[in-house]
Parts: structure tokens; C-alpha cells; sequence
């Protein structure tokens, strides 16, 4: 079956935008439905992802029929604060963005803070012999603490109730309401209970749970704040060709494309470039995970946010801001976080229903032991609607969907997070439960398991007239506009001998060759089964030859005037570094494994060989490839995410190689932005691990409201006189989300068992 990459509800060819909504009020996964289930409804909205924890909306629309502003004030009334978030400055918009959601987050939880211990010092006063349970002062206390703290929940509540789309505050806020007007009630009535204190200490419960879960959530953002700071925020910035200048500073999101910055010893680099001056070395730690420092020099690659440790050098810059390195990191990982996983959009399916399914169970559980449970079992209480109503409204205060919903993203977000600090981009949940399904594992070729940087070992010439250095020369003219790798060899050795190219007009035929007019002669590189496609058979001694290069894991091009080969270029690939302990691996952990690759198959034979693959294909087109991939269910490919995209999108998952950043990051489900082979085992070991979090989260928050709900509903009343008072409902249902972040915060200190050692 092939996978789409993209959503499948946006329909073709059409002119689909996409916009970022930051959303306030969002409480809990019922808020997330209710806002994904608003935006889907506008007029114009293709498909909408929220996520709760970054309080992000990626929306797709039709400009011509919606404007992102138009949402956002949608959202706004309905009790969601939301504006678009604009991207002309992308490093300080999100800089700036993190840093407002710190101190708000920060000043929430200190005034939560104080009000739960507020409330639960003052609801403990309360119980007091010398005050009545009657007193002014119970009723003062529970009317100012609904009224002031408990304000902003009891809105939040009712406006959900109001517009049909219940949260976990509506569950809160009925509870409260409801235990508060019945000891109302009972200050004409002598005969009920008050309970004053009861409304007191879920608030108290419910503020401190917010405090101590914010500070859980808190944790999980951090490595994606720390993303976020890597770069510096200014650069300096020296005249072109003139290194030797001090430079000046100006802010690092006003570098362009093409200029020249001055990154002294000690300092980041700014943007991402190219060394044109000096050479020095460089920690990469933030980005690659490895501590040892990189040797650049010039014409090497920098990245933004990496540390100069040794002599100052001048960088010419090739991306600047979101375009960096970093900021493709950071905006893969926040659309991974709102990709959600089916098992996610599961749970938000419950989550949404689960609310009214408690509102139920809440009344019947007050209908039960108000009209029949009292016929058989006596009152614990001064009357039985007290305690009937104590019962109903614990059951709706322990109920939790939160942990229900809270339970996929909270392990999606640090884990996505975490192995992007690793160079292991993920994008999606959907994509991390496809990789637990993955049996196969197939490899290109060249640039995958080897270097993909081959150099030139034999050139052997056919023709009288035309010596290597002439037969080189060519075979250079031809692949001047190719980007394949073997492309690249022939060109840098034509490069090295100061080889000129000549005016020849060239085609390629991607996975076979290229050919070109010169002189009026038709000339072809390529593959055998190519050339024989447009010359005469090759001559045998030439097979031998060939074939004699090939046994040896050389890539044999043949080169042929009109209908006559007229020489030979062989070039040899290295296995990349631990390509044979990653193959090993990879064997032990269960995987069948294949290589696909275009080149010859005796080379490709050769290369299994080592590598202890039996199953090898060579002599591939990427069409080819797509319909070898297509007969294997579940298959994972690894390609260099450049000339192996056909057949990638045939894959079930695709792993690109990202060596070549930019195009790998918006070619493949995963990218291993720094092509080492053994992050494919951190990205099945991380991948796994997160999955097994989400299976804990789910089995925890399933498991706690199947115990707590009959246990709130007094289901264990007859036979142990187990039962939960509303206070100590509050109490379990702020322990329920916590411990479900908490869960997904424990994969922070496994991540060393993730890690790769390359040394």
C-alpha cells in the first residue's frame, strides 16, 4: 500500500495556503477538539491540527474564501484568545514568542500557587471545632473563593457547556456549583449537610495539581526553547573579499543571502555558510550530539548555532534565518507535534465524548442512591440527597479526560524533541506509529551505506585519437549539470587537472546516463544496459574488462562516440564508517534488510557481500525501485532523499540521509540530518521508546478513570465503605495528569541508552 506524505484531505491543484494560529484558554484535549472542530467548520478551512502543549494551529485554507485574521477572531469568541502569527522576522518572533509564554506561564503558576495554599490552609482552619459547619465564615470563604481564584474556571466551564463543547473545567465547575449551592440550601434547611468546605479544597486541590503539572510541561518545553537559543543575535558583518576588516555588528536576522560575516574564536556562527577565509574548529555538539570538535576549513559547511573553538574565519552566508539548519529543526519538530498519530486522534475522539458520558454516570449516580441506594444500605450522612450529591460530584471532579488526552502528546512533544537534538527529525506521530510497524528495511546504494563520494580509479581510453586526459574531458562536458554523485567525481577530477569543458548540449536520463551533441556527433555516458539501448553491443573485451573492475566494487561508466565505445571510467565508493556494525544491528533487532540501488549489480553484489545482505537489487531506475518497494507492506527506505524521492514516496516510511539538508527535510518522513548511519539505530531505539510511553500514558489514564469513577460512584460502598469525597476527587484527578507528563518526562533521562558512540 503507498502512504501519502501529505494530508489526504486536501484536494489537488488548488491554491491551499498555510497559516499558524497561537491559541490561549486551551485547558485540556476536549479544548483541542472544540477548537479543531471550529476551525474545520469555517467556510475555506481544508484541515486543521492543534496542539495543546505549544498552543499552536496549523490550518490549511483557500485564501480566496477565508483569512487566517478571520479564524483567529472566531476562536477569540468563543473564549480561545488567538492571533496569527506573522513570520518577517523568524529568529525574534520566536525568540520573543518563548519568552512571553515563559513569564506568563511563570506569573500563572505563582498566583496559582498562592491561591491554592490559600484555599487549602483556609479550608483547614474551617474544620475547626469551634467553627459550625453553618457559619458566615464557611460561607464567606466558599463564595470568595468561587468568586475570586475560582473565577476564571467557572466561565471557562459554563462557556463550554454553553456552546455544547464541555472541557475539563465543565466538569470542575459543575461540581464546585453544585456542592456549593447545596450547602446554600441547607443554611434554610437544618436538616442537610453543609459541606461550605468541600468547594474550598477542590479548588485548592485543582490550582496546586495546575501548578505542579505546569511545572511537568514546563520540562518537556525546555530542549525546544533550547533549540531556539542557539543562535546569537547579532553578527559581524565585513565587507565582501575584505576578511581582514574588523566588521560591523548588526542584528543576525538583517545578514543576507550572499554576505560575508566575521565569527571570531569562542563566538556562534550566525547563519548557516560556507568557510571563505581562514580554517579553525568547530563544535557541533548542540546540533550533531557528539562532543569531538569538526575540522573546517575553506569551502567547508557551517551551521548556525555552532561554537568557533579555534581561529577566526569569514563565512559567506547561504541561509539565514528560518532557512538555517536550526530553523528547519524547529519547524519540523512543531509540525511533528501537530501530526498527530492515529492512536492520538483516538483518544481525542473519547476525550470528546468523555465528558458527557460523566455528566451522565454523575446524574444516574445521584438517582441511585437518592431514590434506591438508601432502601438498602444506611445513610453515611445527616441525610441522603447530601450525600447523594457529595457522590454525583465526586464523580464529576475525579473524572479525568485530561489524562486521557495528555497521554500521546506530552511523549510525542519530547520525544520528537529530544531526537532533534540528536539530528533525528520525526515528523509526525502518525509517523512514529508507522515505524513500530516497519519489518523490512531497504538502503540505496551510494550516499546511504556508502560515502556517496566516489572517486575516480581507472580511466581507459578505446580510441587512438583520444588519450584519458581527452576521454575524461568529455565524459566532464556531459555531466557538467548533473548533480549525481558519480557526476560530481568526474567533475571535481576534471576540475583538478584543469580540464575545460566543451560546448556540448546535454541531456540526463535519470538512473541510466546522459548523452550530448558535439561536433554534430552524438556522444553517451552511462550505464551498459543504456548504452546497449543506443549504441551497438559492447565489444567482449570490453565486458571483460568491465566486468573485471566491477569484481573488484568499482562503478564502471562506459563512454561511447555515435555507435563505438570509446572509453572506460571506473570509480570506486567506500562503505560509509560503521556501516557494517549498524547492518549487524539493525539483524539483531529483527529486521529483514535489502538494497535497491541503480548502479551495476555486481557492484551491488559486492557491496551486500560485505555488508551480509542477501537480498540485493541493482540495475534499478527510481521507477523500478517504487515497484519493488510497493510488493513489501511494511518497508522503511533509507535514501539520500535527492535522487531516490520516486521511489521514497512508494515507501511506507522514508528515511532520508540528510546530508543535503534542504532537500531532505522536505523529502522524507524521517531525516537524519547528519547522515551518520548509526543514528538509524538511535532513530528505531527513540521511536520505540516513545511509542512505549504512549502506550503507558493510555493504559494509566484508562486504567485510573475505570477505577476512580466506580469507586466516586460508590460502587464500593456495600461491601468495603469505599468512596471518595469531592476534595479528594480534586486531589486524584490532579495526580492523574500529572503523573502522565511526569511518564513522558522520564524518556529526558533515558536518552543516553539512545545515543550512538561513533568513536
Amino acid at each position: 500500500m503507498i502512504y501519502p506524505r501529505f494530508d489526504t484531505s486536501t484536494p489537488p491543484n488548488l491554491n491551499i495556503e498555510r497559516a499558524v494560529l497561537d491559541i490561549e484558554g486551551m485547558k485540556c484535549s476536549a479544548c483541542v477538539k472544540a477548537v479543531e472542530r471550529q476551525l474545520i467548520r469555517q467556510k475555506g478551512v481544508v484541515s486543521a491540527q492543534v496542539n495543546l502543549f505549544t498552543s499552536v494551529a496549523t490550518v490549511q485554507y483557500k485564501p480566496e474564501e477565508v483569512k487566517p485574521e478571520a479564524l483567529a477572531e472566531r476562536l477569540t469568541a468563543l473564549g480561545f484568545p488567538s492571533r496569527v502569527r506573522e513570520g518577517k522576522d523568524w529568529e525574534k518572533e520566536q525568540r520573543e514568542l518563548w519568552q512571553r509564554k515563559r513569564e506568563e506561564e511563570r506569573k500563572k503558576r505563582q498566583l496559582e500557587l498562592i491561591f491554592a495554599f490559600l484555599l487549602l490552609f483556609l479550608s483547614f482552619v474551617a474544620h475547626l471545632n469551634h467553627y459550625a459547619p453553618h457559619s458566615p465564615f464557611h460561607w464567606a470563604l466558599a463564595t470568595l473563593a468561587i468568586l475570586l481564584p475560582g473565577r476564571e474556571i467557572m466561565l471557562d466551564g459554563w462557556r463550554g457547556l454553553w456552546h455544547r463543547q464541555p472541557n475539563m473545567n465543565s466538569l470542575i465547575a459543575l461540581g464546585t456549583i453544585s456542592a456549593y449551592v447545596t450547602s446554600c440550601l441547607a443554611l434554610i434547611m437544618p436538616q442537610w449537610e453543609c459541606f461550605f468546605d468541600q468547594p474550598v479544597m477542590l479548588l485548592g486541590f485543582v490550582f496546586l495539581g495546575r501548578v505542579l503539572e505546569g511545572e511537568a510541561r514546563n520540562k518537556a518545553m525546555e530542549s525546544m526553547e533550547t533549540l531556539l537559543t542557539l543562535t546569537p543575535t547579532y553578527a559581524r558583518l565585513v565587507a565582501y573579499g575584505k576578511q581582514e576588516d574588523d566588521g560591523v555588528m548588526i542584528p543576525a536576522s538583517q545578514v543576507r543571502v550572499g554576505e560575508w560575516v566575521k565569527v571570531l574564536k569562542g563566538e556562534k556562527f550566525p547563519t548557516d555558510g560556507v568557510v571563505v577565509a581562514g580554517e579553525t574548529v568547530v563544535d557541533e555538539s548542540y546540533l550533531t550530539g557528539e562532543s569531538i570538535p569538526v575540522v573546517k576549513k575553506q569551502g567547508d559547511a557551517v551551521a548556525a548555532g555552532s561554537i568557533n573553538l579555534g581561529n577566526v574565519v569569514t563565512v559567506e552566508t547561504t541561509h539565514v534565518g528560518g532557512d538555517t539548519i536550526v530553523g528547519q529543526i524547529v519547524r519540523a519538530v512543531q509540525e511533528a507535534q501537530t501530526r498527530k498519530a492515529p492512536v492520538e486522534k483516538w483518544a481525542d475522539w473519547v476525550a470528546g465524548y468523555f465528558v458527557y458520558g460523566i455528566l451522565l454516570l454523575s446524574l444516574l449516580t445521584l438517582c441511585f442512591w437518592y431514590f434506591w441506594g438508601f432502601q438498602f444500605w444506611p445513610p453515611l450522612a445527616s441525610s441522603k440527597i447530601s450525600f447523594s450529591l457529595k457522590l454525583a460530584i465526586s464523580v464529576l471532579v475525579v473524572a479525568c479526560p485530561c489524562a486521557l488526552g495528555l497521554a500521546t502528546p506530552t511523549a510525542i512533544l519530547v520525544g520528537t524533541t529530544l531526537a532533534a537534538r540528536r539530528g533525528i527529525l520525526i515528523k509526525g506521530g502518525d509517523v512514529l506509529e508507522k515505524l513500530q510497524r516497519v519489518k523490512t528495511i531497504v538502503f540505496d546504494k551510494t550516499g546511504t551505506l556508502t560515502q556517496g563520494k566516489p572517486t575516480i580509479t581507472n580511466i581507459i581510453s578505446f580510441h587512438d585519437a583520444l588519450d584519458e586526459k581527452q576521454i575524461l574531458q568529455i565524459a566532464a562536458s556531459l555531466e557538467i549539470n548533473s548533480n549525481h554523485p558519480l557526476a560530481e567525481a568526474i567533475l571535481a577530477k576534471a576540475k583538478a587537472l584543469e580540464l575545460f569543458p566543451l560546448p556540448i548540449t546535454a541531456t540526463e536520463e535519470t538512473g541510466f546516463g546522459v548523452k550530448g551533441i558535439l561536433a554534430n556527433c552524438p556522444y553517451y555516458l552511462g550505464n551498459a544496459t543504456w548504452l546497449e539501448k543506443h549504441c551497438n553491443t559492447i565489444p567482449p573485451q570490453v565486458a571483460h574488462l568491465a566486468d573485471c573492475l566491477q569484481q573488484e566494487g568499482k562503478t564502471v561508466l562506459y563512454l561511447a562516440q555515435d555507435d563505438a565505445i570509446i572509453g572506460l571510467i571506473a570509480l570506486a565508493d567506500p562503505l560509509k564508517p560503521h556501516a557494517r556494525e549498524t547492518v549487524a544491528q539493525l539483524r539483531q533487532m529483527g529486521f529483514s534488510l535489502a538494497i535497491l540501488s541503480g548502479d551495476n549489480p555486481t557492484v551491488v553484489k559486492t557491496i551486500a557481500q560485505q555488508l551480509q545482505i542477501t537480498e540485493y537489487y541493482g540495475g534499478l531506475t527510481a521507477l523500478e525501485k517504487g515497484r519493488v518497494l510497493a510488493a513489501w507492506p511494511a518497508v522503511a527506505m533509507v535514501g539520500d532523499g535527492i535522487n531516490d524521492a520516486p521511489a521514497m514516496s512508494e515507501a511506507f516510511v522514508a528515511v532520508a540521509m540528510g546530508e543535503k539538508t534542504q532537500v531532505a527535510v522536505a523529502a522524507a518522513d524521517v531525516v537524519l540530518l547528519h547522515g551518520h548511519l548509526p543514528d538509524l539505530l538511535s532513530l528505531f531505539r527513540l521511536s520505540r521508546a516513545i511509542f512505549n510511553k504512549i502506550k503507558q500514558n493510555l493504559f494509566w489514564a484508562l486504567s485510573y478513570n475505570t477505577i476512580a469513577l466506580p469507586l466516586a460512584a460508590g460502587v464500593f460502598l456495600p461491601w468495603r465503605h469505599w468512596w471518595l469525597n469531592p476534595s479528594t476527587a480534586a486531589a486524584l484527578m490532579a495526580f492523574s495528569s500529572l503523573f502522565v507528563v511526569t511518564n513522558s518526562l522520564l524518556l529526558l533521562w533515558q536518552s543516553s541508552s539512545f545515543s550512538q558512540d561513533y568513536t
